[in-house]
């Protein structure tokens, strides 16, 4: 068993895939913050910043200021589900600073993305759970390699977090099955 202070072996093309991984989910809910806050492009900004990190870019301070950028768009949302959304792209410019670490809290930096865009498109349906179904099926099929191997080399995603901690759970278990 890995204990919390092992470090793990992590490339920089895994890097490179989850955070195309995150960015990609994170797009599928960035509709829902831009329809509340249409000329705030922080989530979008963190989107395009994490795809460029994915497609080669560097790994910037400027990245990091996107990530954060899109945190204070969330906590400024007009609605529950544009946080989320505001969350998920966050999480998605986040993914590229991942940490070589054996610990658990590393799973919400692989997951996060695609699990506030479950929740918020979960919060936009008024709860329609066939909309969250359909958004983590997208997840499941969608991970590339990387994030399988990378989530092989962590524990198990920690207790806690709410409904987005649910859905980060069930995506680790699904994912490394």
């Amino acid at each position: 068993m890995t204990g919390e202070s092992d470090r793990i072996e992590l490339s920089e093309h895994e890097l490179r895939e989850i955070a195309g991984y995150a960015a990609d989910g994170a797009r599928r809910a960035l509709s829902i913050f831009e329809r509340t806050l249409p000329a705030d492009t922080r989530p979008r900004d963190a989107i395009d910043a994490a795809y460029a990190f994915a497609g080669g870019g560097r790994r910037t301070g400027a990245l990091r200021e996107a990530a954060w950028a899109a945190y204070r768009a969330a906590q400024e949302a007009a609605s529950p589900a544009a946080a989320d959304a505001a969350r998920a792209a966050s999480h998605a410019a986040g993914a590229a600073y991942l940490h070589p670490k054996a610990s658990a809290h590393q799973v919400k930096h692989i997951l996060g993305a695609a699990a506030h865009a479950a929740r918020a498109e979960e919060l936009a349906s008024e709860e329609d759970p066939s909309v969250v179904g359909g958004t983590l099926e997208w997840a499941r099929h969608h991970a590339p390699p990387a994030v399988t191997a990378v989530l092989g080399r962590l524990p198990a995603a920690p207790p806690g977090g709410g409904r987005v901690g649910a859905f980060i759970r069930e995506l680790d278990v699904v994912l490394r099955s």
